[in-house]
């Protein structure tokens, strides 16, 4: 009998999530006004976290679901619990920045935003689980968006200097895992939700972007420096919001269109892991007219604090052409429809072995430890009288994908640290704001309304993972 393929020892399983999709308690115990939490459901909600329109708060015509999310704010101590239940080695969250400082350029942090933290870091020490935090995930304080324009403005590197160096300190020995920024790449597609930035009539597109993409560059840096002197068992990573890119064809246009967007893509990791900007980039700047504002000395920290590993979400490949015609929106990002693979709910492209072929290509590329920190399907659940749900679709597709980074690591000799699936729990979309866009092992009783008991159940999946993660992948055979 052939032995069973596993994955390594300590390998870290768990799931991920980010406070605005998830904690609600949006004014409660101090907190301040947040991007996300001014981005509402329906179809202006793309509008605004695109940056075309500006919307800077509440209205009477909107429902915003960041505001109670799922009320994890309230229910941490019985959902961690339930993560335990699963097995889960690691716990990927994020920090409400406006939690700690609610206006982002206070010099003192907010005492009951830091408790609230450090207990949820302690319940999930209580149950051996290792929390992966996040430190930015689409969140800045709307007063650092209506004050000094988000991320175009170099302060916010300062006010985010400050906000890490109190997290660093407050949780040392609590915390080992730190990610800097969420998808930072999708700055460039989303720069409310993003970079806290909405355009002025006029404004050159680029030149704001890529302002604001060396402001956070430069900020990730300082954090990573930080971290390590504050205790040197921190590890930092970056994060990418993932997914090869194919050429539709194999004419040498749509190769060279999909090698295009690849860089556009891993531009932004290029600096944080190899600690300088790449050739094409400056070159694109150069033909944009594009200045960045480097200071000095800022080259010499983005060399010598790059991060010590990679980390990307993954949930599809995507298709690119020279000449496009018609394309589809998926996760933000445009992509020619590849007529070889199936699509979910949303239309997004449904391929396990592209998940084999990233892992590969990051590695490659990075030549640094991987973190699969995000990945999973986003279905319409429907429960039965009990919650329950018969979730075999999501079961499918998880199998194939954990199959597929198994084979990256165990045949092509991948670094992995570990793998946590989006929303374990279900929680409102950071894309449509919906919350019928389910991923999670645990059903929540909330519509897109907002309606609903918030009552916790167990899907079919929650067990099947639960098995997963005992045997460390040996379960899939």
């Amino acid at each position: 009998m052939s032995k069973k393929l596993t994955f390594p020892d300590g390998f870290l399983w768990g799931g991920a999530t980010a406070a605005n999709q998830l904690e609600g308690a949006y004014n409660e115990d101090g907190r301040g006004l947040a991007n996300v939490d001014v981005s509402p459901v329906g179809p202006d909600r793309v509008k605004i976290i695109t940056g075309q329109v500006k919307h800077f708060d509440f209205d009477n015509e909107h429902f915003y679901p960041a505001k109670g999310a799922i009320d994890f704010y309230h229910h941490y101590k019985e959902d961690i619990a339930l993560f335990a239940e699963m097995g889960f080695s690691t716990f990927r969250l994020s920090i409400a920045w406006s939690r700690i400082f609610p206006k982002g350029d206070e010099v003192e942090p907010n005492e009951a935003g830091l408790k609230f933290y450090e207990d949820v870091f302690k319940e999930c020490r209580k149950y051996g689980i290792e929390p992966l935090v996040t430190i930015t995930h689409f969140d800045i304080p709307m007063h650092l968006v209506t004050e000094y324009g988000g991320w175009r403005n170099r302060k916010v590197v300062t006010f985010y200097e400050n906000l890490v160096t109190v997290l660093f300190n407050r949780y040392k020995g609590l915390v080992k895992y730190w990610l800097t920024f969420n998808e930072i790449n999708v700055l460039l597609h989303a720069p409310f939700m993003g970079a806290g930035i909405a355009f002025e009539e006029g404004e050159n597109r680029n030149q704001v972007l890529y302002t604001a993409a060396h402001h956070e560059l430069l900020a990730s840096a300082i954090a990573t420096k930080i971290a390590h002197e504050v205790d040197p068992e921190n590890k930092v990573g970056c994060m990418l919001a993932g997914g090869k890119f194919y050429p539709l064809t194999p004419k040498p246009e749509d190769v060279k269109a999909a090698m295009d967007q690849d860089r556009e893509n891993y531009f932004f990791i290029d600096v944080q892991a190899h600690g300088e900007y790449p050739g094409y980039a400056l070159k694109f700047f150069e033909r944009e007219g594009l200045t960045i504002p480097i200071e000095e000395g800022d080259l010499d920290i983005l060399k010598e604090h790059t991060v010590d590993f990679v980390s990307f979400s993954y949930y599809q490949t995507r298709a690119a052409e020279a000449h496009p015609a018609d394309q589809t929106e998926a996760n933000l990002l445009a992509s020619a429809e590849n007529p070889y693979l199936k699509k979910s709910d949303w239309g997004w492209a449904i391929d396990s072995l592209g998940f084999r072929i990233t892992i590969n290509e990051l590695s490659d590329r990075y030549r640094k430890p991987l973190f699969v920190v995000e990945n999973g399907l986003g279905a319409v659940d429907v429960p039965d009288e009990n919650g329950y749900v018969a979730d075999d679709y999501r079961i499918d597709y998880l199998d194939q994908h954990i199959r597929a980074m198994r084979d990256a690591i165990n045949e092509d000799g991948v670094e992995m640290l570990g793998y946590t699936t989006w929303g374990p729990i279900d929680l409102v979309s950071a894309g449509t704001g919906e919350m019928k866009k389910r991923y999670g092992f645990i059903y929540v009783d909330r519509d897109n309304e907002g309606n609903g008991t918030l009552k916790r159940s167990k899907k079919k999946s929650f067990d099947w993972y639960k098995n997963v993660i005992a045997s460390n992948g040996a379960y899939l055979d």
